[in-house]
Parts: structure tokens; C-alpha cells; sequence
């Protein structure tokens, strides 16, 4: 008995101010053990009657909240075997530091991915549009969400950006999204012909809704032209430029069709001559 005392009781000796038994390392190892079995049954208790949606993000979030009371529980078993645990913040300091530094942008990723969970402002399907960029989500984690752009490409954004910067969430309010299409005609033009054209440009589109009814704006009387907009609705804001291209298509071959001219920027230059004014080589 008196031996496995003495065992218990050895001490390691880590610094000047830090010590610690085989006694204490077994505490510690139970510690942990126990905690870890509580957190999992927590973790089953909640998640038990979850989606499995919301189950895979809690989980997520769940594991890094554990690390957090791990470190609490750890901090109070040193402190209450024994262990000084201002000096072992003392002889890491500079390496805490460190590391932090280091991993600054790694834990803003982390925290914004969080927030991004919590508040549900982005989903898997969103297309969304970030410094330019736009694209359709294909997958979130807690450090960085992958999007799919217009020409297919894969875009990995760190989760900061979405709170650096404005984000566009195309798709909120659901994947039908409002577009449209400017043209300018010239002045003396049939303004009722030209609305009835445009109108006409959208009819039997395939990516182009009925519902709400295509529209057009009279913007302005420009420099050159009178400026139209056909305001219409997409089945799917991630079609990109497609059916936009082919609406201009169409509107420049009715134009054709129907005598309206599309004007081009003009100036006129007049050239005036004051008397007596000569010009002297």
C-alpha cells in the first residue's frame, strides 16, 4: 500500500514554479474522461428530436464549445490540485501570443462561420454575390463556404468576408429574381409600337415568367435616344446572362423588322467665323 502512495505522491518537476504528481495526472485523466462522457450525452439528449439538418450544424458548434469547457474544467482541476496555473500562463505566455497571432484569421473564419449558422443568413442553394463574385452554395463549414460560379468554376470563400463585406443574397426571398433590359430608340419613334415590341421580345421565353407580366419603363429622354427598360422576371436568378442575350436578340430583329431605329451617339460641330479674322502663316 505504503509503495502505490509513493507512486501516487511521485512528483514531476516542470519549471521553478510548476510541479506536478502522478496523483494529480490521474485526476486530470478522469476529469477528462468524465466530461467527455457528459458532453456526449448532452450532445444525444439535444440533438435526439432534431432535423438532421439542424442536428449536423449543432454538432458542429458543439464541438467547439466543448474545447471551451474543457479548458474551463481542466483550469479548475489544476487549481484545485495543487497545480499553479498563473504560472503556467506565465511560461507559455510568449507562445500563446504566438499562436494567436497566427491563427487570428483562422479563429475570425471560425466565429463568422458560427454566425453565419446561428443566424441562417446563407443556405445551401443560395446564389449570392461577395467583392463581385457571384455564385451558387454549394456546401457551408465552419471556416469556409464553396460556391459554384456562373462558368462553373469553384469558389472558396473564408467565412470573414461575409462580415468584412456586403453580401447579396440573390435567393432570399426564393429563386425567382426581377431582370431587365435597357435599349434607347431614336427621337420621332412610335412609342406604342416600341412597348409593344419589347413586350413581345419575353413572350414564349422559356426561362422568362408570365407571372408577374413583363413591364416596360419609359427612362428618359437621353442625349441621342428615348431610353426604355423591359422589366421582367427570371424562373431562376443563376441563369446568368442567357436570357437577357437572347431578349436583346430578339428586340434587335423586331426592331428590324418594324422600321425602329436603334440611334448611335451623334455630336454636330459648327464651325463659326468671326470678321476680320485672318489666318497668318
Amino acid at each position: 500500500m505504503k509503495q502505490i502512495q509513493d507512486v501516487l505522491n511521485f512528483t514531476f518537476h516542470l519549471g521553478q514554479d510548476i510541479s506536478v504528481s502522478v496523483k494529480a495526472i490521474l485526476v486530470i485523466v478522469l476529469v477528462v474522461f468524465v466530461t467527455s462522457r457528459l458532453l456526449k450525452l448532452l450532445s444525444r439528449l439535444v440533438t435526439r428530436k432534431l432535423p438532421l439538418d439542424d442536428k449536423i450544424k449543432f454538432e458542429m458548434l458543439f464541438s467547439y464549445a466543448s474545447w471551451v469547457v474543457y479548458l474551463i474544467i481542466l483550469l479548475i482541476t489544476f487549481h484545485s490540485i495543487g497545480i499553479n496555473v498563473t504560472a503556467v500562463f506565465a511560461a507559455s505566455a510568449a507562445l500563446l501570443i504566438g499562436v494567436g497571432l497566427a491563427l487570428q484569421t483562422l479563429i475570425q473564419d471560425i466565429i463568422s462561420g458560427v454566425f453565419i449558422i446561428v443566424d441562417q443568413s446563407v443556405h445551401v442553394g443560395d446564389v449570392i454575390e461577395v467583392d463581385n463574385k457571384i455564385g451558387r452554395v454549394e456546401e457551408i463549414k465552419l471556416r469556409t463556404t464553396r460556391a459554384v460560379t456562373l462558368n462553373n468554376r469553384v469558389i472558396i470563400i473564408p467565412n470573414h468576408v461575409f462580415l468584412t463585406s456586403s453580401l447579396y443574397n440573390w435567393t432570399q426571398n426564393g429563386k425567382e429574381t426581377k431582370d431587365s433590359v435597357t435599349v434607347g430608340v431614336a427621337y420621332g419613334s412610335d412609342i406604342d409600337l416600341v412597348e409593344k415590341l419589347l413586350l413581345q421580345a419575353v413572350v414564349g421565353h422559356p426561362d422568362i415568367l408570365t407571372t408577374p407580366a413583363a413591364r416596360v419603363l419609359f427612362m428618359d429622354f437621353g442625349d441621342s435616344a428615348l431610353v426604355f427598360r423591359l422589366v421582367f422576371t427570371l424562373r431562376d436568378s443563376f441563369l446568368g446572362e442567357g436570357p437577357k442575350s437572347d431578349v436583346r436578340f430578339k428586340i434587335e430583329k423586331l426592331f428590324r423588322e418594324h422600321q425602329v431605329s436603334i440611334p448611335f451617339p451623334q455630336r454636330d460641330l459648327h464651325l463659326v467665323t468671326a470678321d476680320g479674322l485672318s489666318t497668318k502663316k
